[in-house]
């Protein structure tokens, strides 16, 4: 049985740009900095499930809507 590989993405930057917010008022709503948000929109950082749950609530969507995990077969 081949060892599957796990990646997470992210609608964030799409979402964000669509409730027509900025980085800043998005990591202020969420209590992470603006930093975190860049890392995450570049998909350079996989957030804890507590901030992307709060990154979710602050934009009043469900965690499933911004993150997804994919799964591949190795």
């Amino acid at each position: 049985m081949g060892k599957s590989t796990r990646r997470l993405s992210n609608r964030l930057k799409q979402l964000r740009q669509d409730a027509g917010i900025t980085q800043q008022d998005l990591a202020d709503a969420a209590g992470v900095t603006r930093q975190t948000i860049i890392a995450i929109e570049g998909e350079k950082y996989s957030p804890s499930l507590e901030v992307a749950f709060l990154i979710a609530e602050a934009l009043g969507i469900g965690i499933d809507e911004v993150f997804q995990l994919h799964r591949r077969a190795g």
